[in-house]
């Protein structure tokens, strides 16, 4: 919202009204006398009005979640228990979630209530890479580590998948990293491969957030650190 209609709609002053203050020198956002009546503002900033509170600064939070199967990756549902349910804080029901994991995958989840963050974590565009260990139903063959990196055909899309790595850990265990998170991916792309089922799916990175070894299924932390 620009910061003359912020103004107009909370004073009742009109646009012009909310103009005359801000050019007047009348109006601060996060601490600094506002020259530009046509800034934008998000709820993040502090607004004053001759000293007055037109505003409060809501702040920016943002979580981390262990994820436990069962768990769905949404913030309200009228059957399954949620990522929200397990989340006790007094402004969880600002959040929403950067990424999402299927109800029986595990591991890391994100929450926010900032949208530029969630949109830089989850964009394509952003290549932000994403860490997976996965448990397949029988050996994954040695052909499959050059099948992700060459990318698969999804016809229902109407799209290749971007390269993947895909490192074999044991014969039914592997690490698979993604820079895109289509519909089902990991498990449509090792179906490709000789038929090859999921028995489990964690994951365990986004970009620079790892899971904690410390933080057990169910349990949540505040990120700290980021502006």
């Amino acid at each position: 919202m620009k910061l003359e209609d912020l103004i107009a709609k909370r004073l009742g002053v009109g646009t012009r009204g909310a103009r005359a203050l801000i050019l007047g020198g009348r109006v601060a956002v996060a601490g600094a006398i506002a020259v530009d009546h046509r800034r934008e503002i998000s709820r993040f900033d502090e607004v004053l009005c001759e000293g007055a509170v037109v505003q409060a600064a809501m702040k920016r939070l943002h979580l981390m979640l262990h994820k436990p199967a069962g768990i769905l990756s949404a913030t309200s549902d009228p059957v399954h228990r949620t990522v929200l349910d397990l989340i006790d804080h007094p402004d969880k029901d600002t959040l929403h979630l950067a990424g999402r994991l299927d109800r029986s995958s595990t591991g890391l989840v994100l929450l926010t209530n900032d949208g530029r963050w969630s949109e830089a974590l989850s964009d394509p565009a952003t290549k932000v890479e994403k860490v997976y260990l996965v448990g397949t139903d029988r050996p994954i063959p040695m052909e499959a580590v050059e099948r992700f990196a060459e990318g698969f055909w999804f016809a229902t899309e109407g799209l290749t998948t971007r390269p993947a790595h895909l490192e074999i850990l044991e014969e039914c265990l592997a690490r698979v990293t993604l820079v895109e998170g289509r519909y089902h991916q990991i498990k449509r792309m090792f179906h490709r491969i000789d038929g090859i089922r999921l028995t489990s799916l964690h994951r365990v990175r986004i970009g620079p957030h790892e899971l904690p070894g410390d933080l057990a299924a169910g349990q949540w932390r505040v990120i700290a650190g980021i502006d």
